[in-house]
């Protein structure tokens, strides 16, 4: 996350279920996914979608990936 959002924060992938953390978007970055130098070498794209985190039922985690290039 951090070589894709280099100057703005990483998006959050975690939001309690305690005082409204969703609602008020009060999240933090505890899932991570951590790239050996041959992978962080082919890094396309990352993210979290957080949309799932708003779906009902949803866990309090949002799925987090990348996108590396393959030959």
């Amino acid at each position: 996350m951090r070589e894709r959002y280099p100057h703005d924060p990483p998006p959050w992938t975690f939001w309690q279920y305690f005082r409204q953390a969703w609602e008020r978007d009060a999240g933090l970055r505890i899932d991570h996914v951590l790239l050996n130098p041959v992978a962080a070498a082919r890094l396309r794209d990352a993210g979290v979608d957080r949309d799932v985190r708003g779906e009902g039922r949803a866990s309090d985690h949002a799925p987090t990936w990348v996108e590396l290039d393959w030959p």
